[in-house]
């Protein structure tokens, strides 16, 4: 009987044996990779730059080089200075000694100036004295040719204790802010309302002052016929004493005043005095002179004998 070949049976190979080491899988993985790849491919792109050094360890390294450099600079700098001082020294001593003797200078001539000018106004009181005719003593009073003694009133005008203090008031002024400064204008309307009320003779801080004097400012400076004052001001006015006080406190130009204490702050006081001393004007100044004495010739070519004559 013919039968089918049968295959001899397939027997299955069972599986390898495990390792021993199977349990070790992580500490064996570490053995294998030693190196993190992180590690492994910071050193393959350093091998491909030629070993070039790390950007931060550039930044280092040209920092210090810098600071290296700069104090290079510093020393040189301080060496050079060193050695130049001695010249800048000299030449600093230079230029204070050339002030100096400008100052010395400039003060001489200061004098010279004080002396002729005390000296013309002798010579044109002692002419005002000779031909000033029967009104000599009033116009020297006038012209504030000669000194003058006897009653009379004495301001005090002085700036406020906050001089930074101010706001409106009677001053209405645009080109500058209005404080507790006492101003050339306050002043020129102060003596303009002694002379309306009787005044003979005004000075200011001992400066005799006559009709052809000028109150001017420059900047925060009062000048009187140029000449700077300081605070406080202090104003003396000889006449008939108590009326003449009343009267200026009664005028527009005392109310004036009265404002700028209440406004402003300035400090004010009027006192009346049995005494006062006014001294004579600096120097007279001459507006017009026609010589006239014997012999002298006029304009016209003809002589004439009349004596000298000189409007102040």
């Amino acid at each position: 009987m013919c039968g089918m070949s049968q295959q001899p049976p397939v027997r299955s190979t069972g599986s390898p044996p495990p390792r021993p080491d199977a349990s070790m899988s992580l500490l064996n993985n570490v053995i294998d990779h030693a190196l993190d790849d992180g590690y492994a491919e910071a050193t393959a792109r350093r091998a491909a730059e030629g070993g070039a050094l790390p950007k931060p360890l550039r930044a280092k390294l040209g920092l210090a080089a810098g600071l290296v450099l700069a104090a290079a600079v510093v020393t040189v700098g301080a060496a050079e200075a060193r050695v130049s001082a001695p010249v800048v020294a000299k030449e600093r001593q230079e230029l204070i000694d050339r002030i100096e003797g400008e100052n010395t200078t400039a003060d001489e001539l200061e004098r010279d100036v004080e002396r002729i000018r005390t000296e013309v106004g002798e010579r044109q009181r002692v002419a005002l004295e000779e031909h000033g005719g029967d009104q000599t003593e009033l116009v020297a009073l006038l012209s504030g040719a000669t000194p003058v003694r006897g009653p009379g009133v004495k301001l005090v005008v002085d700036d406020a204790k906050d001089s930074e203090s101010g706001g409106g008031g009677p001053r209405e002024s645009a080109g500058f802010s209005d404080t507790g400064r006492v101003r050339d204008r306050d002043m020129q309307r102060v003596v303009n309302g002694l002379w309306e009320s009787g005044a003979e003779a005004v000075s200011i801080n001992g400066q005799r002052l006559t009709s052809l004097s000028a109150i001017r400012a420059a900047g925060d400076a009062i000048l009187v016929d140029n000449r700077p004052l300081v605070p406080p001001y202090t104003v003396l006015a000889v006449g008939d004493g108590q009326r003449l006080s009343t009267a200026f406190q009664d005028s527009a130009d005392g109310q004036y005043l009265h404002a700028l204490v209440e406004n402003f702050g300035i400090r004010s006081g009027i006192s009346v005095e049995g005494e006062l001393s006014l001294p004579a004007a600096p120097s007279l100044i001459v507006r017009t002179a026609e010589p006239r004495g014997a012999g002298a010739a006029t304009p016209s070519g003809r002589a004439t004998a009349d004596k000298g004559k000189a409007t102040p």
